[in-house]
């Protein structure tokens, strides 16, 4: 596509070619000007349809934080799910940030190998694990969302199914709904409670590796886990 601009830009600008120029007539100018603007536009919307129209990879490749966001993002536009998508990708970056601060805040009370330096890094360790299998069951549902089957509720359409099934495919959609809700604010807990840990880690000066398990931060946290596992 981009060639294809090109080659027309040359032969419609080229003195040799076409040569379209500027202030040899009204039309010529207007072209000479148009040309180049609707090339660029051109361009920007090929190139949106390109990356849209992209099938997205599989979940097992995503690796990184970008990885997740960009595989989100993807789904902004689903209608019931606007908001919960956009704060799904913004939990991510909040999600790094409380990291590093928990790693600095550690790293600056413990040495590396003391017991309580590694208790403290594990538990995030297996908190960041549990996030993002969050936003994996988010994807994994997301890409099994049909959203015309969402529109055609409202359709003419829906106003000819059986009230039965109407009904059924309504607690679907609810249901599915709900899904991505819950994993989004459980992840919202997670921050939370990482919030939490930090405080309690930075208002104490010493701590003895019996006291870590009676912090309530981690307490909640540990709680939170088990809660998970059940759960699945």
């Amino acid at each position: 596509m981009v060639v294809a601009v090109a080659i027309l830009n040359v032969v419609v600008l080229s003195p040799g070619l076409i040569g379209v120029g500027f202030g040899e007539s009204a039309l010529e100018t207007a072209i000479g000007v148009t040309l180049p603007l609707a090339s660029v536009v051109a361009l920007l919307l090929g190139s949106y349809a390109i990356l849209n129209g992209r099938q997205a990879p599989p979940l097992r490749e995503l690796q990184s934080r970008e990885d997740f966001a960009a595989a989100l993002s993807r789904y902004k536009r689903v209608r019931p799910l606007e908001e919960d998508i956009e704060h799904a990708v913004e939990q991510l970056d909040r999600l790094r940030k409380k990291k590093a601060a928990l790693l600095e805040t550690l790293a600056q009370r413990f040495q590396p190998g003391e017991l309580s330096y590694a208790k403290f890094v594990s538990v995030v360790g297996e908190v960041e694990s549990l996030f993002y299998r969050n936003v994996r069951s988010v994807l994994n549902r997301l890409r099994a969302f049909d959203e015309s089957e969402f529109e055609s509720l409202g359709s003419r359409g829906a106003a000819r199914m059986p009230r039965e099934l109407l009904q059924m495919r309504v607690e679907m959609l609810n249901e599915f709904i709900g899904s991505v809700k819950y994993s989004v604010g459980m992840n919202e807990e997670i921050l939370l409670k990482l919030d939490r840990l930090l405080l309690e880690i930075s208002r104490l000066d010493a701590f003895e590796p019996g006291d870590i398990e009676a912090m309530p931060g981690m307490r909640e946290i540990d709680e939170l886990i088990q809660q998970t596992k059940h759960y699945r």
